[in-house]
This record gives structure tokens, C-alpha cells and sequence, in this order.
């Protein structure tokens, strides 16, 4: 019963940590006069993301290269299928109001750069490197970008900014930065914490059952490790907060493959299972490439999208068991 009742404390230290860092982000948005959707993809998809980091780091320096690339290719599968679709179920996400088209692109080519990079059979550090330069980039070009929209409203959150924010609560352009300090902490603390507490019972709890290394990776430390995502998402669709939502799932992905794989490789190499090259990295790829619509089409995520994404995420699960 232990294992149980940890996995069950766990899952509410998520969803308060996520809770808490989506407060902390949007607020420090507007006390900086800085998109939500630019400090989703930075700040929150970091922490989100913190969870895998600590698990594939851990899984290279014991030798379970399965664990480690499994948690990395599942984990950015389940960010769009289960990750968008569960909070879908419970509201409509309005991404039509979000301009995620250029950083959607930006996690289109890590995934590609990925993709290609593991067909070598080996991740060596010479792959970390170039997954570690792409994410500079990245980084950099959020960066200007923020000074350029933070020059523009002379340092001051501008109606636009306001008006999108206006459903969450809390949502104070004056809120001391040391408040904001306090929920990002607790956000950044909280969601590694819950994650290790859920994924390392959960993974107990799996083996009691016999199940493999590699499977145990893109399912249950994958699905663990996406719940600070899921938490953060669901939280953010409640307070009407689509672009803190799709700029957490993509910022976070685009952390996974290039972040944290590429941190990884700094402990020793990652071999990749032949499977991954066949199967898994392909339906993260199509997984990806779902959300078109709502990046490029101006759709917004329904529960009908919703069902739909939901629904293939079990499909790919059955068909990993």
C-alpha cells in the first residue's frame, strides 16, 4: 500500500506545484511586460521539464540508456496527446488567440535534428553538443525577442498583455517580484519533488509485474514525468490561459530533446534501441505534427480535439503493451 499512497502524494504536490508556477510565470510577465507565451516557453517549460532531466541523467550513469531516451521520446508524445487532450476534455483551449507559429517551428526542427542525430545508433557527446548549440540558439532568440516586446511597452505590461491575463486570478501587474519569487520557487521545487515521489513508486509498483526497461520508459516514467506538464496545462486552461498551455507543451518538448539529451550525453553515451528508429521516434514525429491546426489553422483545441488526442494516446499505449 506504500507505493500507492506516495503515488497519490505525488500527483498533489504536481498539480499545487503546477499551480504555483503558472501564477509565478504569468505574473512575472506582466511585471515585466513580457508575453506569457515567451515566459511558457522558458521558465515554465524548464521546470516542467526539470522531472525527465533528473531521470535520464540517473538512467545514463547506471547504463539504462532505455530509460533515459524512452523518457525523452514518450514523454514529448504524451505532451500532445494527453498533455493537450485531457485539459481539453474539461475546457476548450483557445489557441487561435496564441502566435506560436515560430516557436512551433523551432521544436519541428529539434525534433528532425533528434530524429537524425539518433539514426547514428549512438548519442555521443559530439550529438549533446550540436542538441545543447541548437538550444542556445533558441534561448538567444527568445531573449531578443522579449527585449524587443519589453523596449516596445517601455518596460510595462500593455493592454493586449493585460486583456489576454485578465481570467487568472491573482494576475497583478504591481505583485512584488519576491511574491513571484516565492511561486516560482515553489513551482520549480515542487514539480521535480512530485515527479521523483510518483515515478520512482510507480516504477516499483511496474516491476512487480515484469515489465521491460524500454516500455517502462515511454510509458509509465514517460506519463509520470509529463504529469508536471498535464498539471501546469490544466491549471492553465482553467484560468483561460491557452498561450501559457501550447508554450509550456512546446517549450518543454524542445527542452526534452534538446536540454536534457543533450545533458545527458555529457554523462556517457546513449545507445538507441533499434525500436526507437522504427516505431517510437516516427509517432513522436506524427504526434508533433497533430497540432498544425492550432498553430498554423487558428483551431482551437475542442473536446472533440480533445477525444481524438486522448483517444490515439491510449491506441499507442495498447500497442506498446
Amino acid at each position: 500500500m506504500i507505493p500507492w499512497l506516495l503515488c497519490g502524494l505525488g500527483l498533489v504536490i504536481l498539480l499545487l506545484a503546477g499551480d504555483a508556477l503558472v501564477r509565478g510565470a504569468v505574473n512575472l510577465s506582466l511585471r515585466l511586460g513580457v508575453p506569457a507565451l515567451i515566459v511558457s516557453l522558458t521558465i515554465v517549460a524548464f521546470g516542467t521539464s526539470a522531472p525527465e532531466l533528473l531521470i535520464a541523467i540517473n538512467a545514463v550513469a547506471v547504463d539504462a540508456d532505455g530509460i533515459a531516451l524512452g523518457n525523452v521520446v514518450g514523454s514529448n508524445t504524451a505532451n500532445i496527446l494527453m498533455v493537450l487532450g485531457i485539459p481539453a476534455l474539461i475546457a476548450t483551449l483557445h489557441t487561435s488567440q496564441c502566435d506560436s507559429r515560430k516557436s512551433y517551428v523551432f521544436m519541428l526542427v529539434a525534433s528532425l535534428l533528434f530524429i537524425g542525430l539518433a539514426m547514428c545508433g549512438t548519442l555521443t557527446i559530439w550529438s549533446g553538443l550540436i542538441l545543447l548549440a541548437a538550444l542556445t540558439f533558441f534561448l538567444a532568440d527568445a531573449f531578443r525577442e522579449a527585449r524587443a516586446h519589453r523596449k516596445t511597452c517601455c518596460g510595462e505590461a500593455d493592454e493586449d498583455l493585460l486583456e489576454g491575463l485578465e481570467g487568472l486570478e491573482e494576475a497583478d501587474p504591481d505583485m512584488p517580484y519576491w511574491r513571484i519569487g516565492i511561486y516560482l520557487v515553489l513551482g520549480l521545487i515542487g514539480l521535480p519533488l512530485g515527479a521523483d515521489l510518483l515515478v520512482d513508486n510507480a516504477t516499483i509498483i511496474a516491476r512487480m509485474y515484469h515489465i521491460s526497461e524500454t516500455v517502462i520508459g515511454l510509458t509509465l516514467v514517460a506519463i509520470g514525468t509529463s504529469l508536471p506538464e498535464l498539471s501546469t496545462t490544466v491549471m492553465a486552461t482553467l484560468r483561460r490561459q491557452a498561450d501559457v498551455a501550447l508554450g509550456n507543451v512546446i517549450g518543454s518538448n524542445m527542452f526534452n530533446l534538446l536540454a536534457i539529451i543533450g545533458l545527458a550525453t555529457l554523462v556517457g553515451p546513449i545507445s538507441v534501441d533499434p525500436e526507437f528508429l522504427r516505431f517510437d521516434l516516427w509517432v513522436m514525429l506524427a504526434a508533433s505534427l497533430l497540432i498544425v491546426p492550432f498553430v498554423f489553422l487558428k483551431k482551437d483545441i475542442t473536446r472533440a480535439w480533445g477525444i481524438g488526442l486522448s483517444g490515439l494516446y491510449i491506441t499507442y499505449l495498447v500497442v506498446l503493451f
